[in-house]
Parts: C-alpha cells; structure tokens; sequence
C-alpha cells in the first residue's frame, strides 16, 4: 500500500508555492540538492511525475496537483483540531489570515478590526494587499482564512459569506470639469477626460471592461497602476478623474477634497464588495469569530 511521507509533501509545496527548488531550500534551510531528492523520493514512492522542471522553476503535475490539494486540506484540518483543543480550555489565541483589496483597508483600520481587537485581544492577524485575482487564490489555497475583495469571478471553489452593494461611481476633484455635466453621468460622456485605472487583474478594472464591451466605448488610461494610493493622489492633482466605489475614497469625500458622481451604467451600478472563504473549509474559533464580525460590519456598511 502506497504511503505519502508528509514531510516530503512539505518540500512539495514549498518549490511549487515559491516556484523554485532553490527558494523553497532557502526557506527550509537546506541545500536544493535534499529538497530535490526528497521530491524525487515522492515520486518514486507514488509512482507518478509531480513537477515539470521549466528554465524558470517548477510548476506541478495534474498529480501533484491532486498531492497539494491534500496537504493544504490536512494543515486546515489540523488547525482546525488544535483551535478546537484550545477552545475546550476557554482559549482564544491564535492566528488570523486575512488577504484584502487595498481599498479595504481604511474603513477595515478605521472601524471594525479595532473593535475585533479589543474584543479578542489575544488573538493576531495577519493581512495581505492584492487584486481581486489574488485575493482569490491566497483563499482558495489556504493561504489565507479569508477574503474581502470587489466583484470576484465566479469560481466554484470560492464561497461568498457576505455581499456588499459598491456602485462605481467617477471620482474627480471639486473642481473638474465632470462636475458641471449634465447627469446622470454616461460613459461616453467621460471619453474625452484624462483618466487613471487599475491593473487588470483588479475586481473594479475588471468591471469596467465589461461595461465598456457593453456600451462599445474603450477608455485609454493616461496612468495605470496597482495602488488605490497613487490613483488618489491622480485625482487630487487634478491630472484626471478615476472609477471606484465612493466607500473607497470616502474619508476624502468628507474632507472635501474628492466627489464621487454616479455612472448611468446598469453593470457599474451592481458593484459588489464580496467577503469570500474556501467552499468546504471549517473555519476554527477565531477566524469564524472574524467572519461573523466583518459579515455584520459588511451588512451595515451597505445599509
């Protein structure tokens, strides 16, 4: 009978998650020379190829595929067992794994995750930036507990817990010529603005380009940049307008110094902000009570 050597499946994950066999020995602290003979051992214990040697790295095999969806499974699992222990003894540390949008993470900082924190002192987090794609993936390979992004595809593996309304809307300085349009605004009307967007690998750049397939309209961007950040300081500049849902930019609507005007747009009005989990994952003590924390923070957010 057949035998996975969980260590060896360790060394697995590592090459395949870092892509190389030369990183994953570097984290391990081993020489790539161990690490690949212990991937080698897998194989002929398994008989069966689980990675394919490229000239950048390692990337793996249907079969190892099918391995690494079992070991991430088996660390769930595990973690899950040992919250459950340390529940039993009224315990309530541990560790959280939150991967976010970046423009999440004012209104996360601003509200909910410092009430979080006062009420479960004990417990840490740790939260990772990345566009909607990413978010996704950390969640789907265990990576993260869980994630709050905007507009996620449909990917069967992923599991919406929470749904927020987001319209996107064109945001602009006070003073842009946007503001004196007749509304409500239409896309066609914005063709002729300088405007910054989002990568694509973002949920917000995402919907956008289907709404521009819809309307046969194609915005050329002036700037185009992964950070909420940089596309802030775009419109304050007054070098153009962007898009994004107002609850991203809306410590500077308050402040006055950015406004945020609906788009006449049926598929940017249907903006959601999504907070996701592996479908099939069981969540331990701690995760599940941030869930249920940002869930209700996410239903009163969209009220």
């Amino acid at each position: 009978m057949k035998e996975i050597k969980e260590q060896r499946l360790a060394y697995l994950y590592e090459a395949v998650s870092l892509g190389t066999v030369r990183a994953a020995a570097d984290k391990l602290n081993l020489a790539p020379s161990a690490v690949s003979r212990q991937i080698a051992l897998l194989e002929e214990e398994l008989a069966c190829t689980l990675i394919e040697r490229h000239r950048k790295g390692v990337t793996a095999t249907e079969a190892g595929e099918i391995l690494l969806s079992y070991y991430r499974q088996s660390l769930s699992s595990e973690e899950t067992c040992l919250a459950k222990l340390q529940a039993l003894e009224g315990l309530e540390r541990g560790h959280i794994k939150l991967a976010v949008g970046e423009g999440f993470v004012s209104d996360l900082m601003s509200g909910p995750l410092p009430e979080f924190n006062k009420r479960y002192p004990a417990l840490t987090l740790s939260i990772n930036m990345g566009g909607s794609n990413e978010v996704i993936r950390q969640v789907e390979e265990d990576e993260a507990h869980m994630g709050l992004l905007f507009h996620p595809t449909s990917q069967p593996n992923i599991r919406s817990q929470a749904i927020s309304c987001q319209p996107i809307c064109a945001i602009v300085s006070p003073d842009h010529p946007i503001t004196q349009l007749e509304r409500p605004l239409s896309l066609t009307q914005l063709l002729d603005y300088p405007v910054a967007l989002q990568e694509p690998q973002f949920g917000m750049r995402q919907l956008l380009a289907m709404a521009e397939f819809q309307e046969k309209v194609r915005f050329k961007p002036v700037l185009t940049t992964d950070s909420i950040a940089v596309l802030k300081q775009f419109v304050r500049s007054e070098m153009g307008f962007t898009f994004m849902p107002a609850f991203v930019v809306s410590r500077e609507i308050e402040d006055k110094q950015l406004v945020a005007i609906p788009i006449d747009n049926q598929l940017l009005a249907q903006g959601e902000a999504h907070m996701i989990t592996r479908l099939g994952r069981q969540l331990s003590v701690g995760p599940h009570q941030l869930l249920q924390h940002l869930s209700a923070w996410m239903k009163a957010f969209s009220e």
